[in-house]
């Protein structure tokens, strides 16, 4: 199948179709899938992990999309004992049932809590929102409130009603001991997400006060809690050293560097092979690897669980996992025009890895900052592991076509503008149409670019229009930056693969005199020629060469050409 068109289905596949199971896309409850007999991929055996690891506290982080709240959600149907009975059933046949940690099924109080969609634009309306969040928690367990004592039942009913006095920061500690005074249980508590407030409070600079108040919400319940007996969060980064678990001595963390729990997050190779050939797709293997593969947990790869599932139902090579969310991520990425990570993009975009230094232990402040963004572009699920080198050393890349495709639609967005302006550039520049590529470059700075990047001195910014070109001419071209040749080193040589095309050097120089972009753009020219810099690209049988000087001066150009 090519990239992108719908395969044609035949009246006998059709019908076949018929006869598969429901894909749940967008379904993250476990009792549905299993009751309504949705496809699912057994990821059971994390409950018989999770009791054999004994951890008081586990914190699992991957990216969105790997299963992170169904898996909850099982959690949830087999530990409450709420239904047992009933939630019995739903095991039956899958891996668990068959293991000795069956007798853990139906035996606790849950409480289950995903701060997923707690995102906001100030702490006013964060607090709002988590305390409407806590209120349908209380909700869920009124009948509590027919064995409390007068002063918990006032407690009890000021968060329930969300009346003056309400204990918020504590609420979720007295629901545990609630709970345990009722059933005379330990109480297994599932939260979700919980770094989603908190992110979102980084982005939208209210983060201190966010940090306060769930500092002590978190730890209240999960440090030194009498009334505890498992604890499991999700999400995406782990908060360590910003003071929300620094006091946490019970707490084990996954994250996808650990080699622990390896598949129970995102479809194995044996998964996908097995689904494929389940909706009669199985010829299609090869690309979709290509395309939704890639990803590294600890030792094992996995495929983008999201990605699959649509695949199998549009029967389409696309982009589905990158379009679910506004990938804040990498538009935080591409604002940041420097010299090195823009260097760095290159690489991977080149296929090559990126060495870097992992701690997996960083604070969020320091995360959501330049210094370790490609570790946080690693655990957002934008970049995987190739190799580890050592200890905290690790090379990434990025994982397949699908992130590719994003990297690249994104970045050429950043730098060019919607549209076709790229495309117009490129086009009159390998047609020869010099007068019409220095137009369009002109409107690309004037309408896309912001004057600060292209104050005098900044280079990144002329590296990003050579990445840009990369990105469009690859496949026909090979584009090199700041490589040596003759008596010194050109900005960009573009070559063509097909030697009867014509190759291209270009020379940059900017000025702070706009009346001297003529002369300057004419000294680029005279460098190239003096430099000699066209030899390497002589070597390589290029018959025809073009050279072009280009002086900036803020957002103006002039476009010399020899």
């Amino acid at each position: 199948m090519k990239d992108g068109k719908l395969k044609e289905l035949t009246g006998k596949e059709v019908e076949e179709m018929r006869d598969k199971k429901p894909l749940p896309i967008g379904i993250d409850d476990f009792k549905t899938i299993i009751e309504e007999d949705y496809y699912y991929a057994d990821k059971t055996k994390m409950i018989e992990s999770l009791l054999d690891d004994g951890a008081g506290v586990t914190l699992f982080t991957r990216p969105r999309r790997f299963g992170k709240t169904l898996n909850m959600s099982m959690l949830n149907y087999f530990f409450n004992l709420k239904n047992k009975e009933e939630n019995r059933k739903l095991f039956e046949n899958l891996y668990i049932s068959k293991s000795k940690y069956m007798n853990q099924q139906g035996e606790y109080p849950v409480i289950y809590l995903s701060f997923k969609d707690i995102k906001a634009l100030n702490w006013e309306k964060c607090y709002f929102m988590t305390k409407r969040l806590i209120t349908y928690l209380y909700n869920e367990f009124e009948f509590l409130r027919e064995k409390l004592n007068k002063k918990d039942l006032s407690d009890f009913d000021k968060v329930w009603l969300d009346e003056e006095g309400a204990d918020w920061e504590n609420s979720l500690k007295n629901l545990l001991r609630y709970l345990y005074e009722y059933y005379n249980k330990k109480v297994v508590v599932l939260i979700d997400e919980y770094d989603a407030p908190l992110v979102s409070a980084y982005h939208n600079k209210y983060y201190e006060k966010a940090k306060d108040f769930f500092k002590t919400f978190y730890s209240s319940v999960l440090k030194d809690n009498p009334y505890l007996q498992m604890g499991v969060m999700t999400g995406i980064i782990r908060v360590i050293k910003a003071g929300i678990f620094s006091d946490l001595n019970n707490l084990n963390t996954y994250t996808i560097l650990s080699d622990f729990y390896p598949n129970c997050y995102g479809l194995t190779e044996e998964e996908v092979k097995k689904s494929l050939i389940d909706y009669n797709l199985e010829y299609e293997m090869g690309d979709v690897k290509d395309w939704y593969d890639g990803y590294r947990f600890g030792k094992s790869e996995v495929y983008n669980p999201w990605s699959i599932l649509n695949f199998l139902h549009a029967k389409e090579l696309r982009a589905y996992w990158v379009d679910t969310s506004g990938n804040d991520l990498i538009n935080d990425v591409l604002k940041i025009v420097r010299k090195d990570i823009i260097r760095d993009l290159k690489k991977l975009f080149d296929g090559e890895g990126l060495k870097q230094n992992l701690s997996g232990t960083s604070d969020l402040s320091r995360l959501l900052s330049e210094e370790e963004i490609w570790e946080l572009m690693l655990f957002s699920g934008y970049l995987t592991v190739e190799e580890k080198i050592d200890e905290d050393y690790y090379i990434l890349r990025l994982p397949n076509k699908e992130v590719r495709r994003l990297f690249k639609r994104t970045f050429i967005e950043k730098y060019f503008g919607r549209g076709n302006k790229l495309i117009d550039l490129m086009e009159a520049l390998t047609e020869n149409r010099i007068e019409d590529y220095e137009e369009t470059l002109q409107d690309i700075l004037l309408k896309s670019v912001s004057y600060n990047d292209t104050k005098k001195g900044n280079e990144a910014f002329y590296h990003g229009f050579i990445l840009g070109m990369s990105l469009y001419l690859e496949g026909e071209y090979i584009v090199k930056s700041n490589i040596e040749s003759g008596l010194g080193r050109y900005d960009v040589s573009i070559e063509p693969k097909n030697k009867n095309k014509r190759g291209y050097i270009l020379e940059f120089k900017a000025t702070d005199n706009v009346d001297k972009l003529e002369e300057i753009s004419k000294e680029a020219l005279k460098q190239i020629e003096e430099g000699k810099y066209s030899s390497t690209l002589r070597q390589t049988n290029t018959k025809e060469i073009l050279y072009l000087g280009i002086a900036f001066c803020g957002k103006q150009i002039k476009v010399s050409y020899k």
